[in-house]
């Protein structure tokens, strides 16, 4: 069973995110806004730069353990973290949760990205390291800067975002070409309908389509990501790159 979100009488997660976003501020509030960013960014950049390489597993926070879809996370975060992938996720419950769990139940790395909401999120019991963002557009970076592959399960307008955003780089030849798996087909069903209309109006070209990957298969997945992941980019297992003590760095 799906949970309903909490209610709460305080919805707003971040009041200096949202009066940044409602238009123009005066220069002193825009400038301190933007140091705050670059401190997050830099607090992200060295509690994630000798974790990977990492896949990066996207889903709702709403499926509790015993829904088939949170068993779908924890075999996704088992097999990833069996092929020595890190797998990162956005730290929070949910499918979020399962594929932490899967990995650490295999024996591998979990680390999450986990963003301050009002109700659902909040860090998962199985990450080995986590940082906990006040901004989303922060959190989002670095979620896909360390990453080799995304595995998207089902979730809701957050994950479809995260969905889209990864195709939108990938498309763009902002990012290269990674491995992007979208696992659930009667659930994305849909979408695919509704891509596939896309492409025949033209606002996006067939090869779009070829992007990602729509399977229910584990195996499918784990083939995908040999391919396009390992084989695509050469990855093999190698001794890390050393923290630097001076620099007050931590493995």
């Amino acid at each position: 069973m799906m949970k309903e979100p909490e209610k709460t009488s305080n919805p707003l997660i971040n009041p200096e995110e949202e009066a940044f976003m409602a238009g123009p501020q005066s220069r002193y509030l825009d400038f301190k806004f933007i140091v705050k960013v670059l401190l997050e960014f830099i607090r992200g950049f060295r509690m994630l730069h000798f974790v990977g390489p990492c896949v990066t597993v996207f889903g709702s926070a709403r499926f509790e353990p015993g829904d088939k879809y949170y068993e779908l996370g924890l075999n996704v975060g088992r097999v990833v973290s069996h092929m020595g992938f890190t797998v990162m996720t956005g730290g929070g419950p949910g499918i979020m949760e399962a594929a932490n769990k899967g990995a650490k139940m295999a024996g591998g790395k979990s680390v999450g990205c986990n963003i301050i909401l009002p109700f659902e999120q909040y860090p998962n019991v199985y990450l080995d390291k986590f940082m906990n963002f006040k901004y989303f557009f922060v959190r989002k970076v670095l979620l896909s800067k360390y990453s080799y592959a995304f595995i998207v399960l089902p979730g809701g307008v957050g994950t479809l975002d995260e969905f889209f955003e990864a195709l939108t780089l990938i498309q763009t030849q902002v990012m290269k070409r990674f491995p992007v798996v979208l696992m659930g087909k009667d659930f994305h069903a849909h979408l695919y309908q509704h891509l596939k209309a896309m492409a025949e109006f033209g606002t996006i070209s067939n090869v779009d389509l070829d992007l990602f990957l729509l399977t229910d298969s584990i195996e499918d997945m784990e083939n995908h990501l040999k391919k396009f992941a390992i084989e695509g980019f050469g990855l093999r297992r190698k001794d890390p790159v050393r923290p630097s003590k001076i620099l007050g760095e931590e493995a």
